[in-house]
């Protein structure tokens, strides 16, 4: 037959031209398939130990999602993909004076100061929802914006480290801030940097920016492998820093005490550790939180609030996840160590719940955690980000009961426990109103921010801009998704912008409801591992 079709020369040049087109095809079309193969291989690997959502529940998807958009009203740098429509570039040439990028990272709250103690303690529970809830971010197309929102903060502590023991540690002067009401897109002020070193050490901010690339490395470990070994390595970095010269960064640079002033750093240290064990799974870092400092710093057998600056509640509960799932080879020691941060997780959650015999007066009539004035929802809804948790590492481990002085209690009991707490801050409550801007019909409109107080257009400096914090009109530019301060224990609540006890929002209180609503989004379990 092949001698019968006769080529010609032509017909030669033809048809070998066809067959390597068909070649090259057909390769392409192999290797496009083989590729898609090998990101479904990818992405089932990635979920297939993933709990799948159900029940979806829209209150707290749409919530969520509304949430997740604070942290683009909040960011600095060159904005790419904004989603915000009167906010602009802002801070570029933060950090230029020493030949660093830090325009990006986040302004902490209705001021424009980078402050990196709170900031690094965002990114780590962003990292935490992200690592427990991501499949339910998944479901309701919000874990890009989850993660995008991290790196933006990661991509700054990263670059505020260029050294082993050196941590920039805010970006601009509180005290010239406060003294100005201006857009961020507007500022013409000297922004000075200021860093913890070996010389000027602070250990708890130091610990802190550990917890957040340690944890963030893991989100990143299936994403972008290479950055999340850079974050990884940074981590370990800092925490041989804070370790070795332990010293409070408020003792260190006392100016820094009038903002965010650290109660201690002991907490910090073991929740930096508890994260970088979760990162590398290197037994020195479980023995760091367990036989060598479990007892000074563990604070074992007393409950304690979580916030931007106490961790004990955090850590734990995230140690208590060991205890739950396995921690492999771990030492008959260690694991008994594991048991007793269980156990004070345990009393933790039975204050939480209402009719527990210990239950916590440090509620409202209502119901609400309450346990100071200023920023009074970040411990409410910290405390219902802890309780949902641990509800679900019952569920997922199979652990029916919780005790509480004899009394039993269910895994749906701490779930509702949180629920009631979320449902005050959207809505349900004496006043109501919702405290999560943008939600319903009745929320804050004066907030206490600058970008949002004064109009896109606005031809202001400095102190011109005063007049808009002066306005009796409402904010002009809606920021969305802010959570405010909150009530007073009475239940009241002033909706005036020089409020700023009460109106201002932060991003680490958004953080944590983010991370809250996270694990309402929809009924499902937690990953047995990271």
């Amino acid at each position: 037959m092949e001698k019968k079709i006769g080529y010609s020369d032509a017909n030669i040049k033809y048809y070998g031209s066809a067959l390597c087109w068909w070649l090259t095809v057909s390769v392409v079309a192999i290797l496009v398939v083989a590729a898609g193969v090998f990101t479904i291989f990818i992405n089932f690997h990635r979920h297939s130990h993933s709990p799948q959502p159900s029940n979806i529940v829209p209150k707290y998807a749409s919530s969520f999602q509304l949430a997740l958009q604070f942290f683009d009203v909040q960011k600095s740098g060159k904005l790419k993909n904004n989603r915000v429509w009167w906010r602009g570039d802002s801070g570029l040439r933060d950090g230029s004076e020493e030949n660093l990028d830090l325009s990006k990272g986040l302004y902490d709250a209705g001021d424009l100061v980078k402050f990196g103690f709170p900031m690094a303690f965002t990114a780590t529970v962003l990292s935490w929802a992200i690592l427990e809830y991501g499949h339910n971010m998944d479901a309701v197309k919000q874990l890009d914006y989850a993660v995008d929102s991290l790196k933006w903060i990661t991509d700054y502590l990263v670059n505020a480290h260029p050294f082993a023991e050196v941590l920039y540690i805010q970006v601009g002067d509180p005290e010239v801030d406060h003294n100005c009401w201006e857009r961020p897109e507007n500022m013409t002020e000297k922004r000075p940097l200021t860093q913890v070193n070996s010389s000027y050490p602070g250990t708890e901010v130091a610990a802190e920016t550990a917890a957040a690339l340690a944890s963030a490395s893991l989100v990143f470990k299936e994403i972008n492998l290479t950055y999340s070994q850079i974050l990884l390595e940074h981590a370990q970095q800092l925490f041989i820093f804070a370790d070795t010269y332990k010293v409070s960064y408020s003792v260190s640079i006392p100016q820094v005490g009038k903002y965010y002033n650290s109660s201690g750093y002991e907490d910090e240290l073991l929740w930096a550790s508890s994260w970088l064990y979760h990162a590398t799974k290197d037994p020195s870092y479980l023995n760091y939180v367990t036989e060598k400092n479990k007892n000074e710093f563990g604070s074992l057998g007393s409950g304690s609030w979580f916030s931007w600056d106490d961790k004990h509640a955090a850590t734990q509960v995230l140690l208590s996840r060991l205890n739950f799932f396995g921690a492999g080879d771990v030492p008959d020691t260690e694991n008994l160590d594991l048991q007793k941060y269980r156990e004070t997780a345990e009393i933790l959650m039975c204050k939480f719940l209402p009719d527990s015999p210990t239950a916590t007066t440090n509620r409202t009539k209502s119901g609400l955690i309450w346990v100071v004035p200023w920023n009074s929802l970040q411990h409410s809804v910290a405390s219902a980000f802890l309780a949902v948790i641990y509800s679900d590492y019952m569920f997922t481990s199979q652990t029916e009961n919780l005790y509480c002085s004899g009394k039993m209690y269910k895994p749906v009991d701490l779930r509702k426990f949180a629920i009631s707490q979320v449902d005050y801050v959207l809505g349900e409550n004496p006043m109501n109103m919702s405290f999560l801007v943008g939600h319903g019909s009745e929320y804050p409109k004066y907030i206490h921010h600058r970008g949002s107080s004064i109009p896109v257009d606005a031809k202001t400096g400095c102190r011109d801009g005063f007049k808009w914090y002066d306005s009796p009109d409402p904010n002009p530019n809606v920021a969305f998704g802010a959570i405010v301060g909150g009530p007073f224990f009475n239940e009241t609540y002033n909706d005036f912008r020089n409020n700023s006890m009460q109106a201002e929002p932060t991003t680490y209180s958004n953080a944590l409801l983010v991370g809250l609503l996270s694990g309402l989004v929809a009924s499902s379990s937690v990953v047995s591992s990271f």
